[in-house]
């Protein structure tokens, strides 16, 4: 374990400073023509490249991904050193890294530890193996860390809350707030209901005779209005929506690229009925490869 740290942190060393190379006056001309808002993109890029790389379980091309990711890290982290105004080395991002795991885990690392870490909460380290006590006191520490604005009678409830994500995943985290001041559903089922209503009020809306841009925005809000229904049923369940969406988006990919190749190129030409039959074909086969053993 040791020789595996001692290593990666001379690897680390080295891609610290190959980024400083490309950033230095004599290096590359489109490292050093990047800021801040022209490297944004690229973080986002490589974040869900790194999910589809899970989600394919494809290994060697996740190792790689991982390390796109990092030079991102890299990047934004020798940028900010090179601005005054900003003031701040990849050492001072690990260093804060580093603080504040061993700051939230004083059920791992101590509780002096954790205080030496910069901890003002008062949490009991006892976790008894509990994920949720875990999580408890991460939040409890985690609110601690910035006094000023920490209490949420300071400020509002949603701010938090990321704008700059996917919208599933906004609706699921909006509802997690919501629900701390009891605003939200008791039971999974009432959600069922409340998604037939949602979709009347869609259907509704749709099968208006009027034919207008006000009507158009109208049936897009109540489709968003569904949607946001969709993700807090599936926080109940305790499902992640985004994550079901990608999951769902990823078998639609698979089945229908398997129809393509069952029609042989023919796909485009082929009647309502042929493709529902070979839509159909495409999900048995795929679910008999992945599952084997269910056709014994």
């Amino acid at each position: 374990m040791q020789a595996d740290a001692e290593v990666a942190a001379e690897c680390f060393a080295e891609s610290v400073r190959i980024m400083a190379a490309l950033r230095a006056p004599d290096g590359c001309p489109w490292d050093r023509k990047q800021n801040f808002d022209s490297i944004r993109k690229y973080t986002l890029e490589e974040t869900w490249e790194v999910l589809d790389a899970i989600e394919r379980r494809d290994w060697a091309n996740l190792r790689e991904e991982l390390g796109d990711l990092t030079l991102q890290v890299l990047f934004y982290a020798q940028m900010a050193s090179e601005h005054e105004d900003v003031g701040f080395s990849v050492a001072d991002v690990l260093h804060e890294l580093n603080r504040k795991l061993v700051r939230r885990h004083p059920h791992v690392f101590g509780e002096d530890a954790s205080r030496a870490a910069g901890n003002r909460a008062d949490v009991d380290s006892a976790v008894a193996g509990s994920s949720e006590r875990v999580l408890a006191n991460w939040e409890k520490i985690k609110r601690a860390e910035k006094p000023g604005v920490a209490s949420e009678e300071r400020k509002g409830l949603l701010d938090g809350v990321l704008r700059g994500q996917p919208a599933l995943s906004e609706a699921t985290q909006i509802g997690s707030k919501a629900a701390k001041v009891r605003f939200d559903w008791t039971e999974w089922t009432e959600l069922l209901k409340k998604l037939a209503e949602e979709t009347e009020e869609l259907v509704a809306e749709v099968r208006k005779p009027d034919d207008t841009s006000a009507r158009q925005a109208r049936i897009e809000s109540e489709l968003g209005d569904l949607l946001f229904t969709a993700a807090q049923l599936g926080r109940h369940l305790g499902v992640d929506a985004e994550m079901a969406l990608r999951s769902a988006n990823l078998r639609f990919r698979r089945r229908f690229a398997r129809m393509e190749e069952l029609a042989d190129g023919a796909i485009a030409n082929s009647s309502a009925e042929a493709l529902e039959a070979l839509w159909q074909r495409a999900k048995r086969e795929l679910a008999a490869e992945e599952n084997p053993e269910s056709g014994k």
